[in-house]
């Protein structure tokens, strides 16, 4: 499965409000009103990553989260991205 053209994800990300793509990824911060918040969130995207088979990057900073993700394996942004994004703003 080839990644998509910058053309293709800025078009995507029309459909996955708050993402945006950089540095060969597509992100998204989530705010939380509470640390404990933040880690309950991330065991959340932790289960839906573990039912698509495809896992992002996450990061901690107290009650803000920031997700990140890419398709490695084809080294660009593929439909398992979007899916992966689409899934979590349904947490959010």
């Amino acid at each position: 499965m080839p990644g998509f053209s910058s053309d293709e994800i800025e078009k995507r990300l029309s459909q996955v409000p708050g993402w945006n793509y950089s540095d060969g990824q597509i992100a998204r911060e989530f705010n939380f009103g509470a640390f404990m918040d933040g880690i309950e969130f991330v065991h959340r995207v932790a289960e839906i990553a573990e039912q698509l088979d495809h896992h992002p990057d996450i990061d901690v900073r107290y009650s803000t989260v920031r997700v990140a993700v890419s398709s490695h394996d084809v080294g660009g942004i593929t439909d398992r991205d979007f899916r992966v994004a689409d899934r979590i703003n349904a947490l959010a």
